[in-house]
């Protein structure tokens, strides 16, 4: 390539790394669009497309953390979204008496 570092300023060397950063994002960019294509092409010749046979096309895509239902009146940092195993601190409130409705935020 042949580019004296050593003799560039501060000044050109940062307009260079900007330079290098966004030919980066492109060539991947690029590099993205290529592979899409090429995976496309390749699934096609089996009858199917990438949206068959994706593993997220199947669950009807990824969801995010569900928000919190109930919270510890003990330890507010506690929350719990009502979904999976119920945490020891709800499992102790209904046992000493407390609805569950109680612990609803």
């Amino acid at each position: 390539m042949g580019i004296d570092l050593n003799s560039m300023s501060r000044k050109d060397l940062l307009a260079l790394q900007t330079n290098v950063a966004t030919a980066l994002k492109d060539a991947e960019e690029r590099e993205r669009r290529e592979a899409l294509a090429a995976a496309e092409k390749a699934v096609a010749e089996f009858g199917f497309s990438l949206s068959e046979l994706s593993p997220d096309a199947k669950k009807g895509g990824k969801t995010g953390k569900a928000a919190a239902k109930y919270r510890n009146p003990a330890n507010p940092e506690q929350t719990w979204s009502g979904r999976g195993r119920k945490p020891h601190w709800i499992h102790e409130a209904l046992t000493s008496g407390a609805d569950i409705s109680d612990l609803e935020i």
